[in-house]
């Protein structure tokens, strides 16, 4: 399976963004899919996973109740809705996956990546 992340982008802070993470290569709808995110210096952090039936989800402390995780299917598409965007956002922003009925918040648990997409929010 090979992924493309896109949607990022320049933003003011409180602004939104929307970032798609799509599949291509084969089904991607049995495959958990995680967010991850590396700003400049730092370590690749977790930030937001779901299951394969988009039944559960979860999300790190610093993005819970400003992002939502979602997928849909018919598109081979998971998607990540960014909202309330603060400059500590700032980081290229990757999608990976894995062929599992579980799901994961770490990064070594992931069989395949995206190539990132660049998220800077301006204060």
């Amino acid at each position: 399976v090979q992924l493309q992340a896109s949607g990022g982008g320049l933003v003011q802070a409180g602004g939104s963004l929307r970032l798609s993470c799509t599949a291509s290569g084969r089904t991607f709808s049995t495959n958990a899919v995680g967010w991850f995110r590396q700003a400049p210096g730092k370590e690749r952090e977790f930030v937001a996973a779901i299951n394969w039936s988009g039944g559960s989800t979860y999300y790190a402390d610093s993005v819970k109740g400003r992002f939502t995780i979602s997928r849909d299917s018919a598109k081979n598409t998971v998607y990540l809705q960014m909202n309330s965007l603060k400059p500590e956002d700032t980081a290229v922003y990757y999608c990976a996956g894995r062929h599992t009925t579980m799901v994961f918040t770490t990064r070594n648990q992931y069989d395949y990546w995206g190539q990132g997409t660049q998220v800077t929010v301006s204060s």
